[in-house]
């Protein structure tokens, strides 16, 4: 069972990213505050969860939680500072996106760049311990593969709608014989 919070009676807000890996699209994150007394069995670190699973939990997260958001940053944005700063920058979005002002941030994984004077804590695999930290991961993987979906329409080639912009053998092939277009992050090892 997942942690529902880290500090009793503080407005905590669980952030996690997805697409970090990728090689096209941008990096997705999500901010998600839930109530103290949130209950859900099913809900786990968003890799652990079915793609079916993912996206029954997502209206029920957006319905009970206190807050949440979604932040995103281009592939043109993550070539210019880099990945890891993407990665912070798109959770820094996401809580800005926030209606309610978190008093604590929870992060999922080892690092991150404060955001304005709001304390955080970092747990590694924190989106397999803590319910608001699997709920943002949830959000940021079904709403990053929506937009993955969404543009496989005008790269078909790439196979994006099973990929989501992952260096998959069939993506890298695609990439050699096609060559890049412009949802690719030119700073990564393409092929």
């Amino acid at each position: 069972m997942l942690l529902p919070y880290l500090n009793k009676g503080v407005i905590e807000a669980g952030c996690d990213e997805a697409g970090r890996g990728c090689l096209a699209g941008p990096v997705f994150a999500a901010a998600v505050i839930l109530p103290e007394n949130f209950v859900c069995e099913q809900l786990n670190d968003s890799k652990k969860l079915t793609e079916k699973k993912r996206y029954e939990l997502r209206p029920l997260i957006e319905e009970n939680a206190i807050a949440w958001g979604i932040g995103i940053v281009t592939e043109k944005e993550i070539d210019e500072i880099n990945i890891l700063q993407a990665s912070f920058l798109a959770m820094h979005r996401a809580v800005e996106s926030l209606l309610i002002r978190p008093q604590h941030l929870l992060i999922d994984g080892n690092r991150f760049k404060p955001f304005e004077n709001i304390p955080h804590t970092t747990i590694v695999k924190g989106d397999g311990k803590m319910l608001s930290i699997a709920a943002a991961s949830v959000l940021a993987k079904t709403y990053r593969d929506d937009y993955m979906m969404n543009i496989h329409n005008e790269f078909p080639m790439y196979n994006w709608d099973s990929n989501k912009g992952y260096p998959a053998k069939s993506h890298r092939e695609a990439i050699k014989e096609f060559g890049p277009c412009k949802y690719h992050r030119m700073t990564f090892r393409l092929i």
